[in-house]
């Protein structure tokens, strides 16, 4: 049997621990939103407390669609270093489908999208997600699809990158590892 005193303890420690978690999450970031083609929602400061972010703002019919498959690879390159890459589908420019099942079916059947994705929504205007109103405030808002911003582990809006910055570039690399290096 556990003697109360221990169980109080460890009662208190993880209630500091959840927190010190969430008081370290930024605000933009305190926020559930559900998962494309799905009724699973996520919180993003439970999810990805103290991970590295690379959000991007995506969309099914745009120029930049390709860019799936980059992101695809530097999610599984850079995944083991804590690095989660989260696309959210947005009809903003008008290229994105409009029913979620043939978005979801670009995603993850189209270019085999294995990092998170969030179903379609604002990311900029009157109606922005909460995400993307802290990373438009922080560093400006996406003036196409396929904007990149790098978040790092503490919540702050390090860099962003626009569309025609390929996920292969030079410059976003040296960003995902030198945040990813305290990581490690």
């Amino acid at each position: 049997m556990i003697n109360r005193s221990v169980m109080t303890v460890v009662f208190l420690l993880a209630t500091a621990l959840a927190s010190t978690v969430q008081a370290a999450c930024p605000d933009f970031l305190n926020t559930e939103m559900r998962k494309l083609s799905s009724k699973e929602r996520v919180n993003f400061c439970e999810a990805y407390a103290g991970k590295p972010l690379l959000i991007v703002n995506t969309a099914s019919n745009c120029g930049y669609t390709k860019q799936f498959d980059g992101l695809e690879d530097l999610y599984q390159e850079y995944q083991d270093r804590g690095l989660v890459v989260i696309g959210f589908s947005s009809d903003d420019f008008f290229q994105e489908e409009n029913d979620e099942g043939n978005v979801a079916a670009v995603c993850y059947e189209k270019y085999n999208v294995s990092f998170p994705m969030i179903a379609t929504s604002a990311v900029r205007g009157s109606d922005v997600n909460p995400v993307f109103k802290g990373l438009g405030e922080a560093k400006g808002y996406p003036k196409w699809n396929f904007y990149k911003y790098l978040v790092s582990p503490e919540g702050e809006v390090i860099e962003r990158f626009s569309s025609n910055v390929a996920p292969s570039d030079a410059k976003l690399r040296t960003q995902l590892d030198a945040v990813t290096a305290s990581i490690q």
